[in-house]
């Protein structure tokens, strides 16, 4: 996430205030503005029930109020604007929003709740998590009371499938950006497929702490000398109880990559972050595999 902007994908509920508070939190220590976007869907009202546009005019209305009272909870220090557009599909329209704007992420809120039409906030970040483009950051349901200001720290969760190096160097890059630091956490210890070809625990650990210390050195070349990078490794019976065990603070976050299912340049939220997501209560920022060219539409 290089200094841009980002695009929050709001509502008027208690996702949407988690989602805002997450991208202020963000803008913070990158650098970055926000653009408060709401996707509404076209006018469906039957006809001849009010005048021509009369649908939209109320429901646009009702919108605009909501993204002014969004930019007004914006704390001064943070640069925000508010967008308003149609389409019928929310998720569609959010990812329309975010390569027109040439967003870094979409930030949503993970708690759902809330209908505009026949949209439902949860169904929206289910969608995003299987076909953005770009970054997506799930905030945990109450980031909205939480005091924390700025990101402390940013977790990559990484193992050794496809997408692993762009992953790497995203967390990297925002570190850089945020000057928060580093911690690396190789996945491949948790790997079946390792397991299935070695399974004994000592070769188990052994490949785990080989990769975690190739990953530490891959950081260090692309940060500076002093800067504060960290590597470890996890293991346990489940995903679940592994990633639990690494202690997690208040303005923590973790990167994940996007499953090897996934189409080019999109994300498919694999079974293990989507493990991850059930259990943690940080902020979770998901990467695609590959990166979106300039000049790509991510639509063709």
């Amino acid at each position: 996430m290089a200094q841009a902007n980002l695009v929050v994908g709001y509502l008027a509920t208690p996702g949407g205030a988690d989602a805002l508070a997450l991208s202020v939190r963000f803008a913070r220590v990158l650098g970055a503005e926000i653009d408060i976007c709401i996707v509404l869907p076209p006018d469906t009202a039957p006809a001849g029930i009010g005048p021509k546009g009369g649908y939209e005019e109320v429901v646009a209305g009702q919108a605009q109020t909501w993204l002014d009272e969004a930019l007004a909870s914006v704390p001064d220090d943070v640069v925000a604007h508010t967008h308003l557009s149609f389409d019928e599909s929310f998720t569609d329209g959010l990812i329309r929003e975010a390569l027109r704007l040439q967003a870094s992420a979409i930030v949503v809120g993970g708690s759902g709740g809330g209908l505009v039409g026949s949209y439902s906030l949860g169904s929206v970040v289910s969608e995003l998590l299987h076909s953005s483009p770009v970054p997506v950051a799930v905030a945990p349901r109450g980031t909205r009371f939480s005091r924390v200001e700025r990101v402390h720290e940013i977790t990559c969760a990484i193992g050794e499938r496809q997408g692993s190096d762009l992953l790497l160097d995203t967390a990297v890059r925002a570190s850089r950006a945020a000057g928060v630091p580093l911690r690396l956490v190789s996945l491949v210890a948790l790997d079946p497929a390792f397991g299935s070809l070695r399974g004994d625990d000592d070769a188990r650990r052994e490949h785990a702490l080989a990769h975690a210390q190739r990953t530490l050195d891959a950081a260090r070349s692309e940060l500076p000398a002093d800067f504060p990078v960290t590597s470890t490794i996890v293991n346990g019976p489940t995903v679940e109880a592994a990633v639990e065990q690494l202690g997690w603070d208040d303005g923590d976050i973790i990167m994940v990559g996007s499953s090897r299912l996934s189409a080019p340049r999109r994300i498919f939220l694999g079974s293990t972050a989507a493990k991850m997501l059930r259990v943690l209560d940080v902020p979770m920022v998901v990467v695609p595999r590959d990166e979106l060219k300039d000049g790509e539409d991510a639509h063709d």
